[in-house]
């Protein structure tokens, strides 16, 4: 119980960081649930897709560093986020209650938290305490500052349907690259250079993370404070 509780809090408690931010127009729980769930589902993918690659002998560090890029970004990452992608896209993205460029970022944590959240349970059944903490730290806030830069732009995307669809591509691509990025450091091997450039790409990550919920925070603020402007005046 207690590996299971290290396993499943960080990404409880993104989710319920995430929550508290959409402080003006909270979406459904059931949705959020739902996204969730789906999260927890779509590993399934990335799953499938890393077992054909492994059967057709690629792996995290195959002795070169284009074998080992291409094993990060374009195995690992693309599957991964890809399979948030699309039920963010499929699920979430056509919703009624998806009515403010914020809850993309809500949307897409929910999603990704789900998925960070049985990945999680799979390898500290497997490891550990020790991986537990390791992944409190680096891996699950990785997949939340991925999801919440794929969500800024899939938010836009809804809201700029004239741009909708180089928007989401961005959505895709941005996640992916430092998903990719992130991984690759660390398949390079065990030495502190490359922990630290890991390191460095996820607080990068972060950081453009904050950005994007601040943003995002203000102009949910302002439009909910000109629907009550507008419900004054009528």
């Amino acid at each position: 119980m207690m590996l299971l509780a290290l396993a499943v809090a960080p990404g409880f408690a993104i989710c319920l960081f995430i929550y508290l931010v959409d402080k003006y127009d909270r979406e459904p729980t059931n949705l959020l649930v739902k996204s969730f769930l789906l999260g927890m589902l779509c590993v399934a993918l990335p799953l499938t897709v890393q077992g054909l690659a492994v059967e057709l002998g690629l792996r995290e560090n195959n002795g070169t560093i284009l074998g080992t890029a291409a094993f990060a970004y374009g195995v690992v990452g693309i599957s991964e986020e890809l399979a948030k992608f699309l039920v963010l896209l499929l699920f979430a993205y056509p919703k009624k209650a998806f009515n403010e460029p914020l809850d993309g970022i809500v949307y897409a944590v929910m999603i990704g938290m789900g998925f960070a959240t049985l990945e999680n349970i799979a390898y500290v059944g497997r490891f550990g305490v020790g991986t537990g903490i390791a992944r409190m730290f680096l891996s699950v806030p990785a997949h939340g500052a991925f999801a919440v830069l794929m969500g800024y732009y899939a938010g836009l995307a809804k809201f700029v349907p004239q741009k909708s669809s180089a928007l989401l591509f961005r959505a895709l691509l941005i996640a992916v690259f430092f998903h990719g990025t992130f991984d690759f450091f660390l398949f390079l091997g065990n030495n502190i250079f490359l922990m630290c450039a890991s390191v460095i790409t996820l607080v990068f990550a972060i950081r453009l993370s904050v950005k994007a919920i601040r943003k995002d925070s203000a102009l949910s603020k302002k439009l909910h404070e000109e629907h009550f402007f507008e419900q004054d005046n009528q």
